[in-house]
């Protein structure tokens, strides 16, 4: 029982003095990176999905008319 209780007591000091928290212009430069990155690949997969889809199309109407 000991030994949980200094694990704890170890966790809890370094989480609160030994952990760098980021600031809050940094997680919000951080978080602004991450939404304009996703948008982008979305965006990227969308494309492809459009353009993969359309060429498809182009072929089964050459093979199936």
């Amino acid at each position: 029982m000991e030994k949980l209780k200094a694990f704890i007591k170890e966790y809890s000091e370094e989480l609160l003095y030994k952990v760098q928290w980021p600031t809050v212009e940094e997680l919000q430069s951080s978080t602004v990176t991450v939404f304009v990155a996703s948008l982008l690949i979305a965006l990227i997969v969308a494309l492809m999905d459009f353009v993969f889809s359309k060429g498809l199309d182009f072929v089964y109407s050459l093979i199936f008319s």
